[in-house]
């Protein structure tokens, strides 16, 4: 549904739409650097007037509520089939990757693999990432690996979210 600040889903993204708008739920983190930690996220994807949706997304530690990490970026379909996302992180890192949308009964799934990794000269070292994304219904899951600070390919992150319903 879109009001006058809303402007209509393009139609190259048909694809994609049922990703529009609110999503909120909880996850789990684990890297070989760092103590495994829950986390809540909220993520958004927004219709825009160009063949791409914008897309944020902030979480805060579920032991204290204290802010962990946020990214913002665009996701796009590049032909049919395929995807390219697009995601900025304020620690200096920026991501490009590509991949595929594979339509199920209920929605989805994103895979995708990083092409480009681009650093500041302060960013900690990431060298590959890769993520799963599902949308089952009003359910978004993911799941992300992450090549980093001298280790291989690893999981990293995994959470599950529900659509918001809108207000």
């Amino acid at each position: 549904m879109t009001d006058s600040t809303t402007p209509p889903l393009h139609p190259d993204l048909a694809p994609l739409g049922d990703l529009v708008g609110a999503w909120s739920g909880a996850g789990t983190g684990s890297y070989p650097t760092i103590e495994s930690f829950g986390y809540l996220e909220q993520i958004s994807f927004t219709a825009t007037p160009k063949p791409f949706l914008a897309y944020r997304q902030q979480t805060w530690a579920t032991d204290d509520g204290r802010p962990l990490h946020v990214e913002v970026g665009y996701l796009r379909i590049a032909a049919p089939g395929r995807v390219e996302w697009m995601i900025s992180h304020p620690i200096g890192i920026t991501e490009l990757s590509e991949g595929t949308l594979i339509p199920t009964g209920t929605g989805f799934v994103l895979a995708l693999e990083s092409t480009t990794i681009a650093l500041s000269s302060t960013a900690k070292s990431v060298t590959a990432v890769n993520r799963i994304l599902r949308l089952a219904g009003d359910q978004l899951s993911y799941e992300l690996e992450m090549a980093a600070v001298g280790h291989s390919m690893t999981h990293h992150l995994a959470a599950s979210l529900q659509k918001v319903p809108a207000a």
